[in-house]
């Protein structure tokens, strides 16, 4: 039976992928509101932001109310995010800027904020949800799966768009009802089942000052910096291969499908095998080699050459796809008893997405190339991390 019950749990991981379409949101915002890059960064600053301010309330809340009545929260919450901008009429059809007014983006930025929200909510009790619903000894192989799945719901940011834009006429924000339906179909299916949470005998309630008391262990606050580096890395090059596409490479009408193939894809694929590798490998050693993939696949940007350039983002994808369930269920696992919190902390260090990329942005806006150098510089301390668990 828990095997059947990690189903809807999964189904949340597909969902909370959608906080990360804020990463080829940014091109798309570009171009519809004409704004500069840095501006448009900034969508991912509004993603990623509560991040930093909620998680970390919401692992004590956690603690007191369980898992399941937080991960059902999260949904609501990316519910209403994503029902706004509908509101103001962006829900497929063409989007018509009227350059007097910036109301319509005003209206998304605060869409994306509440999906931001509620993607937080979701990774505070979806991640360590997963470890309840999954048979012992496979919480590692489990969380890469749902982290898998979660690239799913990530890479329909860059798929979607360019399909309805050719077949149906309609542009990206038919991304707000699509979304809304799954979210409200997986409201109703995760509220339907039962989940017993586990919880260590003699473990004391969590609280704002137990759950920072924890940043005094190396280890963790070793960690929780990958973390918060690892998912700047990640969302700055989400948001900046769509350009490099369009500003390098000419591919202007099909950027996003091939931004996707290139990293996405990888990402998903990477997740997929990883959820098996990891029954047999340790965790500790695929973290380093993943990498070291990331990191081979950074320097292979700057070769030059379109071809070289390209397999290096389809290997800095396969390296990228395992780093976040990897550090996470290392530092879960290595104190099981503190989960709530560390899921807390964790999830807040996601505010990288939020500070990392319009760093980026005002580089990429001197020269594209140049903006890969901050997500590279990211991965550099991820490598020392990775060295330091391999050892240990």
């Amino acid at each position: 039976m828990t095997r059947y019950k990690s189903f809807p749990i999964f189904l949340a991981f597909l969902a909370m992928g959608f906080g990360d379409v804020v990463g080829p949101l940014v091109s798309l915002v570009k171009t519809t509101f004409m704004v500069s890059n840095f501006v448009a960064s900034l969508i991912t600053t509004s993603g990623f932001i509560m991040f930093g301010i909620l998680s970390i309330p919401l692992g004590v809340f956690q603690d007191r109310k369980g898992k399941k009545f937080i991960l059902s929260m999260g949904l609501l919450v990316a519910l209403i995010g994503l029902v706004l901008p509908m509101l103001f009429g962006m829900y497929g059809p063409p989007t018509t800027v009227d350059p007097a007014s910036n109301i319509k983006l005003y209206a998304l930025f605060a869409s994306i904020f509440l999906l931001g929200a509620g993607a937080t909510t979701l990774q505070v009790a979806g991640n360590p949800i997963m470890r309840d619903v999954s048979p012992p000894g496979r919480y590692s192989s489990n969380l890469s799966l749902g982290q898998s799945i979660k690239a799913i719901g990530s890479s329909l940011g860059f798929l979607v768009p360019p399909a309805v834009a050719v077949w149906f006429g309609l542009d990206w924000t038919v991304l707000f009802p699509l979304f809304a339906i799954i979210i409200l179909i997986t409201i109703l299916w995760v509220r339907s089942i039962r989940i017993t949470e586990h919880r260590s005998e003699g473990a004391q309630a969590a609280t704002l000052a137990s759950s920072f008391s924890l940043l005094k262990n190396p280890f963790v606050l070793m960690m929780v910096t990958g973390i918060f580096l690892y998912v700047g890395a990640e969302v700055s090059m989400s948001a900046q291969i769509p350009i490099l596409m369009a500003n390098v490479y000419g591919f202007t009408d099909f950027g996003l499908w091939l931004a996707w193939g290139l990293f996405f894809l990888p990402i998903f694929l990477g997740r997929l095998a990883g959820a098996f590798l990891l029954r047999v490998v340790r965790a500790g050693h695929f973290l380093l080699f993943s990498v070291l993939l990331s990191m081979l696949g950074m320097l292979m940007l700057f070769f030059g050459s379109q071809y070289v350039a390209f397999t290096g983002i389809v290997l800095v994808g396969l390296g990228f796809s395992n780093v976040f369930p990897l550090i996470f269920s290392i530092t879960v696992d290595a104190l099981p008893e503190r989960s709530n919190e560390l899921s807390g902390l964790m999830v807040t260090a996601i505010v990288g997405g939020a500070v990392v990329p319009p760093i980026t942005g005002a580089i990429a806006d001197l020269n594209v190339l140049l903006g890969f150098l901050v997500p590279a510089a990211c991965i550099i301390y991820v490598l020392i991390l990775a060295i330091q668990s391999f050892k240990k």
